[in-house]
Parts: C-alpha cells; sequence; structure tokens
C-alpha cells in the first residue's frame, strides 16, 4: 500500500473529525457609483467602523469593502453568512454597487484615490500609515484589485491519520501545514485554469503600464487565452519582492526569511524616507513594512491580538490555518465564489495535505512552480499548453487530468462525512472544465464580452447591478437587519473606546509595534 493509499485508509476511519474541517472566506468589492466610477464616498457609518466590524471592514482603499465570514463547519452555512452580509451591504448602498470583478472599474487619478481611514486610534493610524506605505511603493491602482481569500484549517485529530511528523501537537500541525503549502506551490496553476476570471482589463487601469496585452475592443483589452490578469505582471507586482524567495520546507526557515524582509532596508523607500512634511508615509524603510505586505498565493498563519506581529504569534505558537489568496472574484455570483468552488477547494486543499510532500530543492524555493503558474495565469487555455513537472514536460490538460483523478478519493471521503454527493459532483465540474476549456469561467467571460459586443466595464456594470437586485430581493429577515445593525453600532462603540483608551503617541506606539518582533 503506497503512503497515499495509506493516509485515504485512516482518513476514512474519521468521518466525524473530517466533518471538523474550517473554512471561512475575505472577499473583496469595491464599490462604485452606478456609473461603474470608483465611490469618492467614505465607508458609509451605517456599517459600522471599518476597524473593529469583525464582518464589514475595508482593504486597501476607502472604497474597497472586504466582507468577512467566521469559520464554519459546513458550506452551506458558510455562503450563507457571505449572502447575509452582502444582502445588509446592498441594503445600505442606495446609490453604489458592489463591482463584481477582480480588475477595478473606471479610476480616479492616483491622487484622488482615497485610501481606507481608521480613525485616530494608535491601531486605526497604523492601519492607515501602512496603506500610505503601500501607495508610495506599489502605486494605489494595483491596490485596488479584489479577490476572494479562503481560510482552511484542519482538526487536530486528523493530523496522524494525514501522515504529519512533529514531537508536540503543535510541532506536526505546523510540519503538516508546511506539507500542504509545498503541495498547493505545486499545483496551484490548476485553481488558475478553474476559476481565473480576469482575462481582460479595462484601458484605463492599464495606463502607462509595460505590458503585451491585445485590443478586444475599444475600452478593453485582454490576453487570448489568459485565466487571470489580477495575478499577471500587470496585477500584483513588486520588484523587491522579486527578491524574496521564502522557503516552504519548514516553518523556522520561512519565517527567519520574513523577519529578514522586514527588518532589511530597500535602497528605493529608503530613497522615500518614513515622514513628508511632518506626517508618516510609510511604517519603515524595509523590504516589507509589515508581513502581510509579502504577496502570496498562500500564507500559513494565525489569529493575533493587538499589537501582536503574525510572525512572532507563528514562531511561538505555530500555525493555525492556510489562507488561500490567489482567487478572482467569481463575476457570475452575487458573492463572488460559488458552492462548487467551495467544495472543490476543501477537496484540493485536503488532498494537498495527504498527498506527499517532498522537499523543495535549491535551498526551499521552486521556481518550476513559479513559472508554472505565471504561465497558466496569461497562457492557460492555450491548446497543448506544456508546464514542468519533476523536471519533466507535461500538457496541462494530462496533468490537470491527472490531478482531478488523484482527487477523487478525497472528494468520496468528504461525501462520506457529510452525507450526500456535493464534494464529487464539484469535481466533475471541475474535471468538465478540464476537457472542455470553453467551461471555464475566463472562457466564459471573453465569449459574452464578444457575444454581447460590449465592453467589460459595461458588462461588469450590468452584472454588478444585477447581482444588487438578486440580492435586494432575496429574503432577509428582521432578526438579522437588527443582528447586523447591532454589529455595526457595537463596532462604533469599539472604535471610539480604543481612540480614548491610547496613553502613548502614534511615534511611540509604531517603534512599540515593531519591537514586538522577536527574532527568529
Amino acid at each position: 500500500m503506497t503512503p497515499s493509499e495509506q493516509r485515504l485508509t485512516l482518513l476514512s476511519q474519521h468521518p466525524s473529525a473530517l466533518k471538523g474541517i474550517l473554512r471561512g472566506i475575505e472577499k473583496e468589492g469595491l464599490r462604485v457609483n452606478l456609473q461603474g466610477k470608483l465611490a469618492a464616498t467614505p465607508h458609509p457609518t451605517t456599517l459600522g467602523s471599518a476597524l473593529t466590524n469583525h464582518r464589514i471592514t475595508t482593504d486597501y482603499a476607502e472604497a474597497l469593502l472586504e466582507l468577512i465570514t467566521g469559520t464554519h463547519a459546513s458550506t452551506d452555512s458558510l455562503l450563507q453568512e457571505l449572502h447575509n452580509t452582502h444582502q445588509f451591504v446592498a441594503q445600505h448602498l442606495p446609490n453604489e454597487l458592489i463591482w463584481n470583478q477582480s480588475m477595478p472599474a473606471t479610476l480616479p487619478p492616483e491622487a484622488d484615490i482615497a485610501i481606507g481611514w481608521y480613525g485616530h486610534s494608535n491601531t486605526g493610524m497604523l492601519k492607515h500609515v501602512y496603506r500610505r506605505g503601500l501607495a508610495e511603493r506599489y502605486g494605489k491602482a494595483m491596490q485596488c484589485i479584489a479577490g476572494v481569500h479562503y481560510n482552511f484549517s484542519i482538526p487536530d485529530l486528523l493530523w496522524d491519520a494525514l501522515g504529519a511528523e512533529g514531537i508536540s501537537l503543535d510541532d506536526q500541525r505546523s510540519k503538516g501545514y508546511m506539507a500542504l503549502i509545498r503541495n498547493f506551490m505545486r499545483y496551484s496553476w490548476l485553481l488558475m485554469y478553474l476559476f481565473g476570471a480576469s482575462p481582460a482589463v479595462s484601458k484605463d487601469f492599464v495606463r502607462d503600464l509595460p505590458h503585451s496585452l491585445d485590443t478586444l475592443s475599444q475600452d478593453t483589452m485582454y490576453l487570448p487565452w489568459a485565466t487571470s490578469l489580477r495575478m499577471s505582471d500587470i496585477g500584483y507586482q513588486n520588484k523587491a519582492q522579486s527578491e524574496l524567495q521564502l522557503c516552504y520546507n519548514d516553518l523556522e526557515t520561512f519565517l527567519t526569511r520574513m523577519h529578514k524582509a522586514v527588518t532589511t532596508p530597500w535602497p528605493d523607500y529608503a530613497a522615500i524616507g518614513t515622514h513628508r512634511n511632518g506626517e508618516w508615509i510609510q511604517l519603515n524603510t524595509n523590504i516589507l513594512q509589515i508581513e502581510n505586505e509579502y504577496y502570496s498565493n498562500i500564507r500559513p498563519k494565525r489569529t493575533t491580538g493587538r499589537c501582536q506581529r503574525p510572525a512572532t504569534a507563528l514562531a511561538e505558537l505555530g500555525i493555525q490555518y492556510v489562507e488561500v489568496r490567489c482567487l478572482d472574484i467569481d463575476p457570475f455570483s452575487p458573492v463572488g465564489i460559488s458552492a462548487d468552488t467551495s467544495r472543490f477547494l476543501d477537496t484540493f486543499l485536503l488532498f494537498c495535505a495527504a498527498d506527499p510532500s517532498r522537499l523543495f530543492p535549491r535551498n526551499g524555493y521552486c521556481q518550476d512552480s513559479r513559472d508554472n503558474f505565471d504561465l497558466v495565469v496569461s497562457q492557460g487555455r492555450k491548446p497543448g499548453l506544456t508546464l514542468i513537472n519533476a523536471n519533466e514536460t507535461v500538457t496541462l490538460h494530462d496533468w490537470a487530468t491527472e490531478l482531478t483523478e488523484r482527487m477523487a478519493p478525497y472528494a468520496t471521503l468528504l461525501d462520506q462525512a457529510y452525507g450526500g454527493s456535493a464534494h464529487s459532483q464539484a469535481l466533475a465540474v471541475q474535471q468538465a472544465k478540464v476537457q472542455d476549456s470553453n467551461l471555464t469561467p475566463s472562457a466564459r467571460l471573453l465569449r459574452e464580452l464578444q457575444e454581447q459586443n460590449i465592453e467589460l466595464h459595461d458588462y461588469t456594470l450590468q452584472q454588478s447591478a444585477q447581482h444588487r437586485d438578486a440580492l435586494l430581493n432575496a429574503p432577509f429577515s428582521s432578526a438579522l437587519t437588527k443582528e447586523y445593525e447591532q454589529l455595526a453600532l457595537a463596532s462604533l462603540a469599539a472604535q471610539k473606546e480604543l481612540e480614548d483608551s491610547d496613553t502613548i503617541d502614534f511615534s511611540s506606539y509604531v517603534k512599540k509595534y515593531h519591537a514586538a518582533l522577536k527574532p527568529i
């Protein structure tokens, strides 16, 4: 019996533990006016405080909403909460829409893109100044790109069945998640093929960026075989970060390199400085201001408290869950992600955790995985496209077919645990895309743009309005209304309490925050 077969057998003996898998979603979306231009209004107070409302906040820009679920033991309850939050938000945006596409709507000049504001507390100012630094380093337009983050955790009872090795449970858990991450890095190109939904972009976004895009129509540019321009070199890009080669072979080396990145000055950022006209413009001049600045397809994560650094929490307590960060917004779903996608991700991530995961060569960095990912985001639907698998050339079609076939037993295990066949059906939907690239969301989007002879901007505006109407017309109980309204009011009170409780000035708080990063 192979190691994979042994782990499948052991997992099959723990159906109740499989039901203990938890998942959560952070879904971003720009607020736009009814013409599809970036909203110039502040974050609505009816939605509560962007600093302290744990369901409704903002990401980079003041207009970039981030809707966050709790952790859920089922896909149904997960998506119900996400749907409820979208409904509440839609009810409180009378003259605005949530832009249901990863690539931005029409943006104003960069000077007019408002950075997220979180009040005058030290905690709020830290978030705001960090975003000022992002603007200085990368420009504001790039930070208006939106996506879906998927959080996933495995019950402690399953680590033995998954073959994770470790002296303590914390050690076993961390090593198991790092093994999952290595396999994810090897196979994440598949997610781009299956779920990439940004093959086109408005000319307004491209502006002066260097690119190799083709012209689809007067206002829309694209790559004919692209899956996700969001994840390409015209999306998230960073010269300084390109020098980083974080190691996923073990948590200690990963954190050592992360520590170096957040403590090592970068010449271009040093030239900017930390202050201008007496105001903070970035938290420091290092390669990364803080750990969260690192753009990656997946992150090892642990919940942190106020003024606690993510790297320190991981070093002291180990990995708690993983955050998948490469998903585009699904333009065909009112909440940006479908139940089939969620169930496939659960199957995919369980497979990544269980399948034997060899260490990466070259000091823990796998260039082939990076190259495969980059190729699929720009050419993923190209007939006959080849990738590199363990130093051998293989077609995307053959490799994707093999991987989805190997995932089938894990979908079956999840179905046996939850009852029904929803995970196997979700897998079948993805297998159909592997056999016919016309079924992928990127192909579907381009086809609809061409068949309707419509610009991406106008198409997305129509879709966003239709999704808004569907949300407003869906049932929403008075009890839910009261729950969300109380949450908003409580968050405003919590923000004021933070502002009233500060006892040190902001410069001292920043110094304290940096000091909270312990040597690895």
